[in-house]
């Protein structure tokens, strides 16, 4: 069984990591694997923009909820607070396909975290390296393993655990700020204690798992603010008409 699960995922994905890792060789006099990393999230962010756009459309779906709730509480919340709470239910209970899509997102970006944390492990040295393809082009070792020459992405880093960590907080920030329904002491509680789990939670992992999650979060980043510029622009359409 776990020769199975090493066969699909986690030796597919070590060899396409190295091979990221080759073809940054062919530009680069040194190539350096954490920028191999950084590239290769950045693709499977491209390759995970269906789910994206697929979000985007669920977030409208949310603004929807948003305007509804509004009304609902100008019309219910003093003369009739028990329909305004049931109402209020109702109406923050997300579209089934959107706790759908957001829960496969979810779940193989911890996947890819989990495999990086085997990767950096022991997959890049001498213990691993057997599981390269016969294919494989023949690549110089060591691997360059020091990102930007200073970081070992076999070990743990505290300045990228709190930059995960400080990440984490901007875009769980960003999301109470634009989220067009407004926010309960739960979300204002999630939003320090998810940061401060996770810079637990990678305290210990190797620097190449952080540097997948900063980059991850940093396009997810990108990604709210444009959809928050496509929101804006489509109302002003909608005002135009």
């Amino acid at each position: 069984m776990i020769e199975l699960i090493i066969a699909i995922f986690y030796q597919p994905f070590l060899n396409a990591l190295v091979y990221m890792y080759y073809l940054l060789g062919k530009v680069m006099e040194n190539p350096d694997m954490g920028l191999a990393v950084i590239l290769f999230t950045l693709l499977i962010r491209v390759l995970l923009l269906p789910l994206a756009i697929k979000s985007t459309e669920s977030e409208e779906e949310r603004r929807k909820i948003g305007t509804d709730y509004a009304e609902i509480e100008e019309r219910y919340a003093t003369s009739e607070p028990l329909k305004f709470q049931e109402l209020k239910k109702k109406l923050v209970t997300i579209n089934k396909s959107t706790v759908v899509f957001e829960g496969i997102n979810i779940g193989i970006q911890l996947a890819i975290a989990v495999i990086l944390w085997f990767v950096f492990s022991n997959g890049l040295t001498g213990e691993g390296l057997h599981l390269l393809y016969d294919w494989m082009p023949e690549i110089e070792q060591p691997f360059n393993l020091m990102f930007m020459g200073t970081i070992d992405l076999t070990h743990p880093n505290v300045m990228l655990n709190l930059l995960s960590a400080a990440l984490l907080f901007v875009v769980e920030t960003l999301n109470i700020t634009f989220s067009p329904i407004p926010p309960t002491r739960r979300d204002y509680l999630v939003q320090f204690l998810l940061p401060t789990a996770t810079f637990i939670y990678l305290y210990t992992m190797p620097a190449g798992k952080k540097l997948f999650v900063i980059t991850t979060l940093i396009v997810s980043i990108i990604f709210i603010f444009v959809r928050e510029i496509k929101h804006i622009s489509n109302l002003a359409q909608e005002k135009k008409r």
